[in-house]
């Protein structure tokens, strides 16, 4: 293929919000699959011809000696969440320095996770101050043909493909091996810092975007979280109270719970043990998972997702299946036991798509006449308060004994009936509002993502545009 197709199939696939922007004049083929053609002056070398790399080394931990009163920075692969390092995660002493592996990381080189936990592996940062890093990072010193700022973007851009590289599995690290391998392109360093400078700038501005966005998708479930509170303590704000043809100002007795305080007076406050029923999941051996098709599925902590069940990260396990463990329409499907005690206590109402199925030992599902209601109840302050009370730095677990022992505010049924209905709408509108900001934050992420890959591999040219 010549490069004039080369470098016009380049252009067509730019995403349309980067077409604004210049392109080069002749361009040549990389050679690389994710990189396409690159512009005719570029060259492309291993990245371990042009660094230094090397890894760290971790003190002997068991030794107070290498670690109390420390003054030489040191930090470890969570580090780079930090992006640009201005702050190390620990200081180690002259002695702990000298025996260990660990190696100094002049200001501004870059170091990479080599390992870690969740996106950590694979993300790349520069060090704003000279420090030490432990084994499972590798140190990137860029020598003189490499901008360390170009060399992020560079390196930044191609996060999945480097995870990739080890088996993009948790358990598989990188190594610097893997890291010596990856290609790099050498262009004249006053282009390296242009695009390097345009990035900062352009990723700052959408970066502020986006944190901005978060905020108020942030104010939006405060809204949410209050709006359910209010109402299930206190009953229909007093203009969807006077529309329903209810007391807007109803009369408010104590409701004998210092934490609750007072609730209408024509409410009863109740424990959950006189509600419904809290069932525990069901306990499966590991030679009774199955293929999917072949038995029942089970809902797991994993399913129950921003309040609603979704049907991914799916197990089945062979039957038959207790009926009293068969998922209902109308269940509410409780997360009572983590390792994660933010995961305790998230919980959905089981619908029509998750009937029939069951539910796991970690789980437990409240039945009740009064579900829908409930269903609030558990999305509020009032759930969580009671629940967390129950917590303790040992035990991360919600038994059936403390989900009975909760005490909760009921109205009549025809004034619950009302106040579902009015919950039922105005989350909607609160949760498709979050949605469509959502839906921008994911776009502006892309953009980002696209723009970065656009810079670093000469699909556009910002010669002009930064300085």
């Amino acid at each position: 293929m010549s490069d004039a197709r080369l470098s016009s199939r380049s252009s067509a696939s730019l995403p349309v919000s980067l077409g604004r922007f210049k392109q080069y004049p002749r361009t040549k083929p990389s050679g690389i699959d994710w990189v396409g053609s690159v512009p005719e002056h570029w060259r492309l070398a291993s990245l371990r011809w042009n660094a230094k790399l090397y890894a760290g080394g971790t003190p002997d931990r068991a030794q107070d000696v290498y670690w109390d009163e420390g003054t030489i920075p040191w930090i470890n692969s969570g580090a780079v969440n930090q992006i640009l390092i201005k702050e190390p995660s620990a200081f180690i002493t002259h002695d702990g320095y000298s025996n260990s592996s660990a190696r100094w990381v002049p200001k501004g080189a870059l170091v990479m996770a080599l390992a870690g936990q969740g996106k950590t592996k694979g993300m790349v940062a520069q060090v704003d101050i000279d420090t030490t890093c432990n084994q499972s990072m590798a140190a990137i010193v860029p020598g003189e043909k490499l901008a360390p700022r170009f060399l992020f973007w560079w390196l930044t851009a191609q996060y999945i493909t480097v995870r990739n590289l080890s088996g993009g599995e948790q358990r598989d690290g990188l190594n610097l091996e893997i890291i010596g391998s990856l290609a790099v392109p050498l262009l004249p360093l006053d282009e390296q810092r242009r695009i390097a400078c345009f990035l900062d700038t352009q990723t700052a501005k959408i970066d502020t975007l986006v944190s901005k966005k978060r905020e108020l998708i942030e104010r939006l479930k405060e809204k949410r979280q209050a709006l359910i509170s209010q109402t299930v303590t206190r009953g229909l704000p007093p203009d969807a109270a006077r529309a329903a043809g209810l007391d807007p100002y109803p009369k408010l007795n104590p409701s004998g719970i210092e934490w609750l305080g007072d609730v209408p007076r024509h409410w009863v406050v109740k424990r959950l043990r006189f509600l419904g029923d809290a069932i525990i999941g069901l306990t499966f051996d590991p030679g009774d998972i199955v293929d999917e098709g072949r038995g029942t599925l089970v809902l797991r902590a994993s399913n129950v997702v921003a309040g609603r069940i979704v049907l991914e990260d799916t197990l089945f396990v062979r039957g038959p299946i207790p009926d009293r463990l068969i998922t209902r329409a109308g269940d509410i499907l409780i997360c009572s036991r983590s390792g994660s005690r933010a995961l305790i206590g998230k919980n959905a109402m089981i619908d029509e798509r998750s009937a029939g199925l069951t539910f796991g030992t970690f789980m437990t599902v409240f039945r009740s006449s009064h579900n829908e209601f409930l269903s609030y109840v558990f999305n509020s302050q009032l759930f969580e308060f009671q629940s967390g009370a129950f917590l303790t730095s040992t035990i991360n677990q919600l038994t059936v004994s403390n989900l009975y022992s909760f005490e909760v505010p009921v109205p009549p049924p025809s004034e619950q009936r009302l106040i579902t209905a009015f919950l039922r709408r105005e989350v909607a509108r609160i949760d498709e509002l979050s949605a469509t900001i959502e839906e921008a934050v994911e776009r502006a992420l892309e953009y980002r993502s696209a723009l970065t890959t656009a810079a670093v591999t000469g699909k556009i040219d910002v010669r002009g545009l930064a300085k």
